[in-house]
């Protein structure tokens, strides 16, 4: 078959895609029925490398996708040709995955750092600071000055807290006995004699 010669002398028994430890590779197989082209023929993927479960499930949908589209038609190329495509594809989202795998390190890497390390003191960053802390000093102070001016309102309104402790001396006073200091075993006496004296 001049089909199996040509397409021996354009690929060689496995296909690999990529570079380096971003290679995938697999074997493709194919078997002729005695009606090909004008029925499918049988193919085979095997050993996938560095192919995950979807993506060889993903490459056979593709290669019976094609086959039935050229069917009636001479198709290995086609097939062929779509399953290196679809490697590469795979390829380059491995390179995607990996590149955006870094970032995310060295993002992450990044932030802790700025854990360890602060942010730098520059005078804009100090200017910026110190503006924050004045505007919130200046809230307290205002919050502040608003309770004194309601306790000094309310103090000013309510004429019973004027003499409410005037009044709370006069009925205490009322109430309190006066010792007798005699009675006290420690009580000494002024002596009247020193009185006169001076």
């Amino acid at each position: 078959m001049q089909e199996l010669e040509a397409q021996e002398s354009i690929y060689p028994n496995s296909f690999i895609a990529g570079e380096n430890d971003e290679t995938v590779q697999t074997t493709l197989t194919f078997t002729y029925s005695e009606k090909y082209p004008g029925e499918v023929l049988l193919y085979e993927i095997f050993p996938p490398e560095n192919l995950e479960d979807n993506d060889v499930s993903d490459i056979l949908k593709l290669l019976a996708l094609q086959a039935e589209e050229n069917l009636g038609m001479v198709m290995i190329f086609t097939l062929v040709t779509a399953v290196q495509e679809k490697l590469n594809e795979i390829v380059d989202q491995i390179k995607t995955r990996r590149e955006e795998k870094k970032q995310q390190e060295k993002e992450a890497e990044e932030a802790e750092k700025q854990l360890f390390h602060g942010t730098p003191i520059t005078i804009e960053n100090f200017l910026n600071r110190k503006a924050k802390f004045d505007e919130e000093f200046l809230e307290i102070k205002k919050k502040r000055m608003k309770e004194e001016e309601h306790g000094k309102q309310l103090f000013e309104t309510d004429h019973n807290l004027d003499t409410s402790d005037i009044q709370f001396l006069e009925h205490a006073g009322n109430n309190v006995e006066l010792e007798d200091d005699e009675d006290d075993p420690d009580y000494n006496p002024p002596d009247p004699e020193s009185d006169s004296a001076d």
